[in-house]
């Protein structure tokens, strides 16, 4: 075999494996359960894997970095993870350091903690760290977790700040740019426990091209890319799409509420599984999306599942 047809085949084998491993997102509504059966954090270790992946946890978003590293440390050796690491960043001089972004370069998971979404993006959005999370899912298949303000910040359009009102209220939240794994998409976390339907109602009112996520506690919504959704854990996801409503909230007055005609609800509680039609390839052991008991897609739901498991380019 002459050296060119050696790289070309080297070629084809990298090109067949990044085909097969599509890159998955664990987005957690916080409160997983960190101690006794652990079923989250046990499918985040899965997909990264298995107990050999290495997994590197970021505690941007939050004040009390150790205390939140010491949970996650020991949950992690519970699962029998021994490759994992701690990635605080404290500045943005921080998420743009060669010798802090190396961890994450050979990383088979990165997960972000809770805190703040608005400090996560103002220390992380748009950085080196930022570009090579990219890299690590859209190019080599890697997981990405984040829970509670680490799942506000997977969207393109994050949930900045905004009150959970009894009825749904013009001009009483605001967004702003997240990370941009998924689009066209936001993200409300500790959903049904802080009862937070109308604030996500609030937000499709005023940006009906956003379908709305809220995703209870100790609850995730699992995507892989190019396939399908899972939910796992003890609750639901809930969607809001509110693309063919009538409302007049263009004509209201601030702190008014809106009316909403011909806004859609789905609910998919934990064990509900999803795969787009033709959805193939991959490796099958690490998804359930693909799994022989996950039902296809009612047309309802189609776009929705074509939008969040589309395989964007690098960004």
């Amino acid at each position: 075999m002459t050296a060119r047809e050696k790289i070309a085949n080297a070629q084809a084998e990298q090109a067949d494996r990044l085909a097969g491993n599509h890159g998955h997102l664990v987005i957690i509504g916080g409160g997983e359960d960190k101690q006794n059966d652990m079923a989250i954090l046990k499918r985040f270790v899965e997909l990264c894997g298995g107990p050999s992946a290495k997994i590197v946890v970021i505690t941007a978003a939050s004040a009390v970095a150790a205390k939140m590293w010491d949970a996650y440390d020991c949950a992690f050796r519970d699962l029998g993870v021994t490759r994992h690491v701690h990635l605080h960043l404290m500045t943005r001089h921080d998420a743009n350091d060669e010798d802090l972004i190396r961890d994450v370069v050979d990383a088979d998971g990165i997960f972000m903690t809770g805190g703040d979404q608005k400090r996560l993006l103002a220390i992380l959005g748009g950085t080196a760290l930022d570009a090579e999370m990219h890299a690590a899912l859209k190019l080599r298949g890697a997981c990405i977790g984040g829970t509670s303000a680490g799942a506000s910040a997977m969207s393109g359009h994050m949930l900045a700040q905004g009150r959970a009102e009894l009825h749904p209220e013009k001009g009483s939240v605001s967004l702003g740019a997240g990370l941009g794994f998924l689009h066209k998409v936001v993200i409300d976390q500790h959903f049904s426990e802080r009862q937070r339907l109308s604030r996500l109602l609030s937000v499709v009112a005023q940006n009906p091209y956003l379908q709305g996520i809220g995703i209870d506690e100790d609850t995730a919504l699992v995507v892989e890319r190019g396939v399908g959704i899972e939910v796992v854990g003890e609750g639901a996801v809930t969607i809001v799409d509110g693309r063919a409503m009538s409302t007049n909230v263009a004509e209201i007055a601030d702190h008014a509420t809106p009316e909403l005609i011909d806004v859609r609800l789905h609910l998919l509680p934990a064990g509900s599984r999803y795969a787009l039609p033709g959805a193939d390839g991959g490796d099958a052991r690490r998804s359930d999306a693909r799994r022989s008991d996950a039902r296809r897609i009612p047309p309802p739901l189609l776009e929705f599942l074509e939008n969040i498991t589309k395989r964007n380019p690098i960004s």
